[in-house]
């Protein structure tokens, strides 16, 4: 599906600040948005609270207009501009629900309270820890690389492209070869 005229519109007229543009824009996709964030729960395992729900699908709108609305000045028209939004926030809810440690178990409200620089320093104790460095020995160190600046820093693709010269778009599927690499190696 190609872009239409309307998404046409409403992106350029975001992307120069019109009046009431993000607004409009936040209107057309946030149904799409919380459809995202239910399904990437869902899929993962990760039981929802609506304030939980409703933090997540604000993360997305934030990160849309991060740097200047980066994520929407990427959009290059290959595809329906929903579709790409999708894509790209299920990227950012799934870090999200990582960074929050969602997978297998719930954060306390502690967890949630505290500054996030101590949140991450608290995420992985220090058994965690060793067996991820022990089978990060077993790739190379570009692999190793990705792999940490993905999951123990919580870079984005872009930050892991340009530190390591891949294209930004080879960067899942590199992290994905990587993530075999070490389970296929762990056993």
């Amino acid at each position: 599906m190609t872009l239409s005229n309307l998404d046409r519109e409403l992106l350029q007229a975001c992307l120069a600040k019109e009046p009431n543009s993000w607004e409009d824009l936040c209107d057309r996709f946030l149904g799409l948005i919380v459809h995202v964030v239910h399904h990437s729960a869902i899929m993962r395992n990760v039981s929802l609270t609506q304030d939980l729900c409703d933090d997540l699908v604000a993360d997305v709108f934030v990160a849309w207009i991060d740097k200047d609305f980066a994520i929407l000045r990427r959009f290059r028209g290959q595809s329906s501009l929903a579709t790409y939004l999708a894509v790209v926030s299920r990227r950012i809810v799934v870090r999200r629900m990582s960074q929050l440690r969602l997978f297998g178990n719930q954060p306390s409200f502690e967890t949630l309270q505290q500054d996030p620089v101590d949140r991450e320093a608290n995420r992985y104790d220090q058994n965690d820890l060793e067996n991820i460095e022990s089978s990060l020995e077993k790739l190379t160190n570009t692999e190793a690389t990705a792999i940490r600046m993905f999951h123990l820093e919580g870079k984005s693709y872009s930050d892991i492209s340009a530190h390591l010269g891949l294209a930004e778009n080879s960067v899942g599927p590199f992290l994905s070869r990587a993530r075999e690499k070490m389970q296929r190696t762990s056993k």
